[in-house]
């Protein structure tokens, strides 16, 4: 017997399609020795792999057929009425709880999502994600409403984590690689790991060095010339006395930008100089250990005054490389391709081989020397790895 007083919104005509689902509820077999694998183990908390068991009939095994819904892509989309939906983009999410931006009004409401598009995610921990385009349905109290679609998305920005993808924020232009000169120390191994990532998406990056007060702006030359030198924007940046703020300003206006990098290096406060309207929450350094503290515990789509969005995102200590295998991360170092072509061998890692064009390149001092050693760390690192998938790095 339906209820009383509720509509039921039935999808519009579309192919059928054969989907996986899950239960419900489900049972899953606990781990009796996690506390004694740790301990006796270096993996850290996020590297331990989660298992459960499944049975012929267990959770994996089960499909169901979804009628009203059409393909884009390599995506599944429910077709819906949208005469009787509301467009918006989704502006932070936590759990089951979405908070999606009205593009008529500018309201925020707050969404459930429709169970159905959990059979037609690819991964079930992105569902829906900060930055999505959605068509959502108001139900009951003025605030409250529903999720019945998510659109295509594009300008993606994710990593891997715990060999799944991780989407951090989707629908935006470019990226905005957050590192310090000092406190913590800069990482230039993180950023190159964001530039191949956004490289592979087709997103504009732009590497931000705050915290410049902090050492003589000389000793980042080698690094400002080597990310220059391959065709990279990098402003330097300095919250105390505003050096670099309206540059970055500049950078940011009328654009969607993914604010990201590791904990610590001052995002919010950043923000918080270019647009004061902003108001967002800032920490400090932790003294004990120098590393940075979570202050933005999720990923945050904010309007700024001056025109465009910026999703600030949660600090990372790694970003884990994601669909992207260890032969064709040369092709992600921007200034190796016009060298390639001169290699020997077709199939030229740029590491032991003679003939190589890349290396001649190097030692004429057209690569930086610098940038060819960080391409040296992330095949070692990922050659480790691949050969220990549990503790992968990139998706062979």
């Amino acid at each position: 017997m339906a209820d009383k007083g509720r509509k039921h919104h039935r999808p519009q005509e579309g192919k059928k399609h054969r989907v996986d689902i899950r239960r419900n509820k489900q049972t899953r077999t606990r781990q009796q020795n996690l506390t004694q694998d740790l301990q006796s183990s270096d993996e850290t908390v996020e590297d331990v792999s989660r298992g459960e068991r499944v049975t012929a009939r267990g959770d994996l095994s089960r499909r169901r057929t979804l009628v009203g819904i059409e393909s884009h892509g390599d995506q599944l989309l429910r077709v819906v009425d949208e005469a009787g939906c509301r467009s918006g983009r989704v502006s932070s999410f936590i759990g089951l709880h979405v908070m999606v931006l009205d593009d008529a009004d500018g309201k925020e409401y707050a969404c459930s999502i429709r169970g159905i598009l959990r059979s037609l995610a690819r991964d079930s921990r992105n569902v829906v994600v900060t930055g999505d385009r959605v068509l959502f349905r108001q139900e009951g109290d003025v605030s409250q409403a529903v999720i019945e679609r998510v659109e295509p998305r594009r300008g993606i920005l994710s990593r891997g984590s715990q060999g799944r993808e991780h989407v951090l924020v989707a629908n935006i232009d470019q990226v905005l690689i957050v590192g310090t000169a000092a406190d913590p120390d800069f990482k230039p191994q993180l950023i190159d790991r964001y530039l191949v990532s956004a490289e592979r998406r087709g997103i504009q990056p732009i590497i931000c060095i705050n915290k410049i007060d902090l050492v003589d702006p000389r000793s980042l030359l080698v690094h400002v010339r080597a990310y220059g030198r391959a065709g990279y924007t990098v402003v330097l940046t300095c919250t105390r006395d505003g050096r670099g703020i309206d540059q970055l300003r500049g950078l940011l206006a009328n654009r969607q930008t993914a604010v990201s990098g590791q904990s610590g290096v001052g995002k919010s406060s950043l923000l918080n100089c270019v647009d004061n309207e902003l108001g967002l929450r800032t920490a400090d350094v932790s003294d004990w250990t120098r590393k940075g503290t979570h202050t933005t515990r999720r990923a945050r789509l904010v309007p700024l005054t001056f025109g465009g969005w910026v999703c600030d995102t949660p600090g990372i200590r790694q970003f884990e490389l994601w669909d992207i295998s260890i032969e064709e991360v040369d092709g992600y170092y921007v200034e190796f391709r016009p060298f390639i072509p001169y290699c020997r061998y077709q199939d030229c890692t740029h590491t032991h081989e003679d003939g190589c064009g890349v290396k001649e390149a190097v030692a004429q001092a057209l690569i930086s020397e610098s940038r060819y050693n960080s391409y040296l760390r992330l095949r070692e690192d990922d050659i480790w790895t691949w050969k220990n998938p549990a503790r992968g790095h990139v998706k062979q």
